[in-house]
């Protein structure tokens, strides 16, 4: 199994990848696969309310990651 886009949006987008995965590993794949436009690319979403990384319900050692551009 790999790695995938789960959804797009114009300013946000959601992965979902192998729970051993970095941030760098992360940001890499979203940015390869979904290039964003802006000049940082890609960055992990930290907000303190919410999990940064959520276990994916249909695969196994995979979890879903939110980003911003």
């Amino acid at each position: 199994m790999r790695a995938e886009v789960i959804k797009r949006g114009l300013l946000d987008m959601q992965v979902c990848v192998p729970v051993e995965w970095d941030d760098m590993q992360v940001t890499y794949f979203a940015n390869r696969e979904n290039m964003c436009g802006t000049s940082y690319g890609w960055h992990i979403r930290k907000e303190y309310e919410c999990p940064e990384r959520v276990k994916c319900s249909e695969r196994d050692n995979f979890v879903h990651i939110v980003l911003d551009a």
